[in-house]
């Protein structure tokens, strides 16, 4: 499904972002991607639909060849590859409908979009979305009026209408409450099994991770570290893993980021 062949990611700056990534992702897991801030998890899912572009290697979704170069492909591969964000992305000003009905914009003339002029079929769809993520009678509210997990589920409902063959998210519930957040995490993975879509999970807590993933990759310094089936995640073989990556830089920088905090 989803496929990294020695892919590398340098940014203008000479950062390296990734560093000789090659994994596979099937379709319908659930994967989380786990690491501290700075270690490459948001850069490994926004190559995954062309938001951060890689240098090297070669990375394919669905047996397409993401190519950021050519647009045209780029927004076909997005139709398909929805993204979920920590901070939402709702536009507040407008109606719950309206903001899921954004995700049917792929499927849509810009000019319909623009005006809001979207098929009964669209609207349809947007209020199955809504459904699924137990909101619907908020569907005429502005989205201003919603509470954080009201509007991260208002974002899962617009992804649902692009009918995704993947669902990124990219640390879907750093801003939500301990209950919120999984009461999200549970939405998310009902959805994908119901569905067998294939989703992709940024988070720093390993105990969330666990309780919904199956398979745990962890990422330090742009390198997956870490790639195994949930079961085995546990906290020794982590901690391993990870002391075993540790460089003298990195517990420099970690002791001064802990004296800062």
């Amino acid at each position: 499904m989803i496929t990294f062949e020695h892919v590398d990611v340098v940014f203008p700056d000479g950062f390296k972002g990734l560093s000789d990534v090659s994994l596979t992702i099937d379709r319908g897991e659930f994967v989380a991607v786990v690491g501290l801030s700075g270690a490459g998890k948001s850069t490994l899912i926004r190559t995954i639909n062309g938001l951060v572009p890689h240098t090297v290697g070669t990375l394919t979704v669905g047996g397409r060849r993401v190519d950021p170069r050519n647009k045209a492909k780029l927004r076909a591969l997005r139709s398909q590859v929805g993204m979920i964000f920590q901070s939402f992305n709702l536009v507040d000003r407008i109606s719950v409908l309206n903001n899921v009905l954004a995700g049917r914009s792929a499927y849509t003339p810009t000019w319909r979009s623009l005006l809001g002029w979207y098929r009964p079929e669209d609207r349809e769809i947007a209020f199955q979305s809504l459904e699924r993520v137990g909101i619907v009678e908020k569907a005429y509210q502005r989205a201003a009026s919603l509470s954080g997990g009201q509007q991260q589920r208002v974002a899962i409902a617009r992804v649902l209408a692009q009918d995704p063959e993947v669902i990124l998210a990219d640390e879907p519930v750093a801003a939500l409450d301990p209950p919120t957040a999984h009461q999200v995490m549970r939405d998310m993975r009902r959805i994908q099994q119901e569905l067998d879509i294939t989703c992709i999970v940024n988070m720093h807590h390993l105990d969330v991770a666990r309780a919904y993933a199956d398979r745990v990759i962890g990422m330090r310094g742009g390198e997956v570290v870490f790639d195994a089936p949930v079961a085995e995640a546990t906290d020794a073989a982590i901690e391993e893993v990870y002391q075993r990556s540790l460089t003298a830089e990195d517990v420099v920088a970690e002791r001064a980021e802990e004296g800062g905090s």
